[in-house]
């Protein structure tokens, strides 16, 4: 069993289900990447990188999306 923390909150994974990618765990959390800002181990991860930034057992993970409203 695998585990990311994201925003605080433990997830846990067996191995067919961790998410490989940013871009995987965002599509796992049903968060479009156009409205995602991500933060990984403290560093903050570009957009355009999500679908090539690898993901490994443990890390900590912040993610704030962008609500549109008045």
């Amino acid at each position: 069993m695998k585990s990311l923390n994201v925003n605080g909150v433990e997830r846990r994974f067996s191995d067919e289900e961790m998410p490989a990618t940013l871009a995987e765990l965002l599509k796992q959390l049903d968060t479009e990447a156009s409205v995602a800002v991500a933060e990984i181990d403290g560093r903050i991860v570009r957009p355009e990188d999500f679908a090539r930034t690898e993901l490994a057992d443990g890390q900590m993970i912040e993610l704030v999306r962008f609500v549109g409203g008045g």
